[in-house]
């Protein structure tokens, strides 16, 4: 029967089409593509809009962002974090011990206090970070097993809209990279609308906005 309705549908859908299968569809672009904000307020509504997701916010400018990270982490304890191999050196935390993922298991990231990253760029409007596997970000599992997320957001990288971003993610969307969006700590209400936070990510996410 599964086959019969499926065949059915599929039946349904080129009746539907007609000649016009294959040809070539106009898509409307008249919704707004990019922001005419000045490049500080954006920078503030990504601030305003990510901390409202249950993020906490930090700010660093220049040579003060190494003790911003070692501030964030010893806001939630952390002493121990995975970290890209190619993480920068001046986004070393003094006193923190930061272990290279060499292709580290789950259960060695999850033992671990959490995850310091950078990401590939930043959405103001949605209040979204955005990783693509880039440079300072590390492989999927790195970002999405340890339970506490430390993201380095650069503020040049900050875009107010989505299509803005969309755009800027051409080069790694056609190299078949993967693309996470993470709009604030992992968390659900599935289950009789009771929020539970850290099922499928990190429950804690600082992000730290250099300048």
């Amino acid at each position: 029967m599964t086959g019969e309705a499926r065949a059915a549908v599929l039946g349904r859908v080129r009746d539907a089409l007609g000649d016009a299968r294959g040809s070539e569809v106009a898509v409307p672009r008249d919704y707004r593509r990019h922001d005419e904000a000045g490049h500080e307020a954006v920078v503030d509504r990504f601030a305003e809009r990510v901390s409202e997701y249950r993020a906490t916010v930090f700010r660093a400018a220049g040579d003060d962002l190494a003790t911003t990270l070692a501030e964030a982490c010893r806001e939630c304890g952390a002493q121990r974090l995975a970290v890209p191999r190619d993480l920068p050196d001046q986004w070393r935390p003094e006193g923190i011990e930061l272990v290279a993922d060499e292709g580290m298991s789950p259960k060695e990231l999850d033992a671990m206090d959490g995850a310091l990253t950078g990401c590939a760029l930043a959405i103001a409007e949605t209040g979204t970070i955005v990783l693509d596997g880039g440079a300072a970000q590390g492989r999927r599992a790195l970002t999405l097993v340890p339970d506490y997320h430390l993201c380095v957001v650069r503020a040049e990288s900050i875009v107010g809209q989505v299509p803005e971003a969309i755009e800027a993610l051409g080069d790694a969307i056609h190299a078949g990279r993967a693309v996470t969006f993470v709009s604030g700590p992992s968390a659900t209400s599935d289950i009789e609308l009771i929020r539970v936070e850290g099922v499928h990510g990190p429950r804690t996410l600082h992000v730290v906005i250099a300048a």
